[in-house]
């Protein structure tokens, strides 16, 4: 049995894990990268989990670690762990980690079992941590793309691209990490020392995994402990500010801004539609260097205020790698968004079909509806515990209609009936998966003007009705496809709101 001093001095790749007893709990891509990895090392394992993919399971019976999917109490006693390591999903008051905790057995992430073992390779990364309530995503690639542009040999990883465990473990490894950090992860993260690190902005979400709004916050404030050359901040989100001045840093380390504004020297803003940089040259309190232009970034798909801002927190990571500002420009011409981000899948008629699918909670949606002026707004789901009260009573003068969606309808329809009675709202209450959009569509399409926006933006999680957000935003695509294909008889009635009934 090894001494609690002991297990939290295993910081190598090189360190003694042979026989080290270790849980891990969750079999998704994470789980299964866990156990990939400390099998390789030696390690005594047991994955328990409430359920498994047959594949998955079948891999880990390859690699010989066992698998307990029932009467996970008992195996967890039985096995009797010196170490666990547990997937994203799983809460702080989820039954096993109170189990361990209670126990005083260090309870780890995969990040943080990442961190430690980061060295296996000669070519030992810097690592760049990407957090906040919305963005995040696409900060990382557009930080990926900008360093790539350099000729670094970086990947995307953590919670986009591939799990960082495969990334450290990448036999030729890689000079830089561009670490995508949920608030999850970073709540059993406790050693990671970034070379610069960001928290592009925070707002209330999963109050249901982190009990408090206060608890969410800390967790998405550790993304700066430790930092090594830079915080970077956005200047208008005081949070984040906040969270830089009292981290504790690396002697060293800059506080980096950024915002739509003027930018202040140490900052990176906007100056009549051209993208600068006052942080990273000498003389910074009297000039600044051009990255590239709001027109730019618009023919990209780059250009609304929040993608804006993206570039301006990924350029910023990427400047504190030396990346020269003509690379940055040259990156941000080749790059192109994700689908289910803001994405049009039609334009018919004068109205635009919009999938920000990806939108899953009401910040995010938030800086999707801010980027239109009149919409059709499609909206719902699983909140996870948020109001969205603020956010209807945000949005009010901008809606043309609302459609909602999902199992937490209730909440969202209360939120209009107090903030805009008057905005005509319509109800899917089809509990047929299948039916959801093409309804969505069909009653979208019957109050929609031209010069209207049909926005998919459901400040909601998506695995009430879907598989995830990208099946979500499919279905949308899908139905608004079917539906410009194949028009609805001219004699159909129109639809009526729910509000007019």
């Amino acid at each position: 049995m090894r001494t609690a001093e002991e297990i939290a001095g295993l910081s190598s790749w090189h360190a003694d894990w042979s026989g080290l007893r270790v849980a891990v709990l969750g079999l998704g891509v994470t789980g299964f990268a866990v156990a990939d990895t400390l099998a390789e090392l030696g390690a005594e394992l047991l994955v328990l989990a409430n359920r498994a993919d047959e594949e998955t399971a079948d891999l880990l019976g390859v690699i010989g670690v066992p698998l307990a999917l029932d009467g996970l109490d008992e195996a967890f006693d039985a096995f009797a762990p010196e170490l666990v390591v547990v997937s994203p999903g799983f809460a702080p008051h989820h039954p096993l980690v109170e189990r361990a905790t209670s126990r005083g057995i260090a309870v780890w992430g995969d990040v943080e079992l990442a961190w430690r073992l980061r060295d296996k390779t000669v070519r030992v990364a810097e690592w760049i941590a990407v957090t906040g309530t919305n963005g995040k995503t696409t900060t990382v690639q557009l930080a990926t793309a900008m360093i790539a542009a350099s000729g670094k040999r970086v990947v995307a990883c953590g919670n986009v691209g591939v799990p960082v465990l495969d990334a450290v473990r990448d036999p030729i490894g890689f000079d830089v990490l561009v670490v995508e950090l949920s608030s999850f992860q970073l709540h059993y993260l406790d050693s990671m020392s970034a070379w610069a690190s960001v928290c592009l902005n925070v707002a209330e979400d999963h109050l249901d995994w982190h009990g408090s709004a206060e608890a969410y916050r800390e967790a998405k404030a550790k993304v700066y402990e430790r930092t090594i050359t830079a915080c970077v901040y956005n200047i208008e989100d005081e949070a984040t500010r906040t969270m830089v001045e009292q981290a504790e840093v690396v002697d060293g380390c800059r506080a980096i801004g950024f915002g739509l504004g003027l930018p202040g020297p140490s900052d990176l803003g906007v100056v009549d539609r051209i993208v600068v940089d006052r942080a990273f040259l000498d003389d910074r309190h009297r000039s600044a260097i051009e990255l590239t232009s709001v027109d730019e970034l618009e023919v990209v798909g780059l250009g609304s205020p929040h993608m804006v801002a993206n570039v301006l927190a990924a350029s910023a990571l990427a400047r504190s790698l030396g990346v020269a500002p003509g690379v940055i420009r040259l990156a941000l011409r080749a790059f192109r968004l994700d689908h289910h981000r803001t994405e049009t899948v039609a334009e018919a008629d004068g109205i635009r079909w919009v999938d920000d699918s990806k939108a899953t909670n009401p910040h995010a949606a938030a800086a999707s509806l801010e980027a239109f002026d009149s919409v059709v707004w499609v909206v719902g789901g699983l909140l996870k515990g948020v109001d969205v009260n603020a956010l209807v009573a945000a949005n009010a003068p901008r809606l043309r209609a609302a459609v909602v969606i999902g199992s937490d309808r209730s909440a969202v329809v209360d939120a209009f009936a107090r903030h805009a009675p008057e905005t005509p709202l319509f109800e899917v209450d089809t509990t047929d998966t299948k039916e959801v959009m093409p309804t969505v569509v069909r009653l979208s399409a019957a109050v929609a003007r031209s010069g209207d926006t049909v926005l998919l933006a459901p400040a909601a999680a998506s695995m009430d009705q879907f598989t995830d957000y990208a099946d979500r935003g499919n279905r949308f695509a899908t139905a608004v496809h079917e539906m410009l294909g194949g028009r609805a008889d001219d004699d159909e009635p129109p639809a009526t709101p729910r509000n007019e009934l």
